[in-house]
């Protein structure tokens, strides 16, 4: 019996005859070394960290680790109150040194004005009584008593001049012959210091240029009259 010769080209063509390029179902790519190595790790951690908190509880020193932590809170809030006092304590010593100064000051300048305010009136209290003495000194009182003394030896000499104060408006005027001891040219003599510008004004009138102060006057102002 005859074999038949079969070919690719004797079948009919299918589904199979053109397959997709390519692998055709589930592959996965090459993984990196990291992405390998990472569940290890993380395994190698995890044990890490559970075999140190087994040690810290077994051997309790998780206690000196909660207990610094609390006592490390403690201490900052009592440093932070600690400082908070001082702080308000140094406020509180500041506004009374404050204050103190203040009122130091304000009775330094009540007492500086007083003590001015007393001195300046004794200046012009005293300026006062100076202004009134010089006044008085200076005052030209023509109703103080004028004793007239001729020593010429010229009649009626110690009269005329006497008229002539009247005439200047002198109202107390007396003229009178000499006794005692005499000056040697004629002047004006005046007892009190009030009485100087008084007779200064006597000599000024009678032509006399010398004005002497003198005590035991019978008279406030003597005029001896000489050749």
């Amino acid at each position: 019996m005859a074999r038949d010769t079969m070919t690719y080209e004797s079948y009919e063509p299918d589904s199979f005859d053109n397959p997709p390029k390519g692998p055709v179902g589930v592959h996965r790519g090459a993984r990196s070394v990291m992405a390998r190595l990472c569940p290890f790790i993380v395994v190698i951690l995890v044990a890490a960290l559970c075999g140190v908190g087994a040690w810290a509880w077994i051997s309790g020193e998780y206690k000196n680790v909660v207990g610094g932590s609390s006592q490390t809170a403690t201490t900052s809030k009592s440093d932070s109150s600690s400082k908070a006092e001082t702080k308000n304590s140094t406020k509180d010593d500041s506004s009374s040194t404050s204050t103190d100064s203040s009122k130091d000051s304000t009775s330094d300048s009540a007492k500086s004005d007083t003590d001015s305010d007393t001195t300046s009136s004794n200046e012009n209290q005293n300026s006062d009584q100076q202004s009134q003495q010089s006044e008085a000194i200076a005052t030209v009182n023509k109703a103080t008593q004028v004793r007239v003394v001729n020593a010429t030896g010229i009649q009626g000499y110690a009269g005329q001049q006497a008229d002539v104060l009247q005439t200047a408006g002198y109202t107390s005027v007396e003229a009178t012959n000499p006794s005692g001891t005499l000056p040697a040219s004629s002047v004006v003599w005046y007892q009190n210091e009030t009485d100087k510008a008084t007779a200064e004004d006597v000599a000024t009138t009678l032509g006399i240029s010398a004005v002497e102060q003198v005590q035991g006057l019978a008279v406030p102002i003597t005029v001896v009259l000489l050749n």
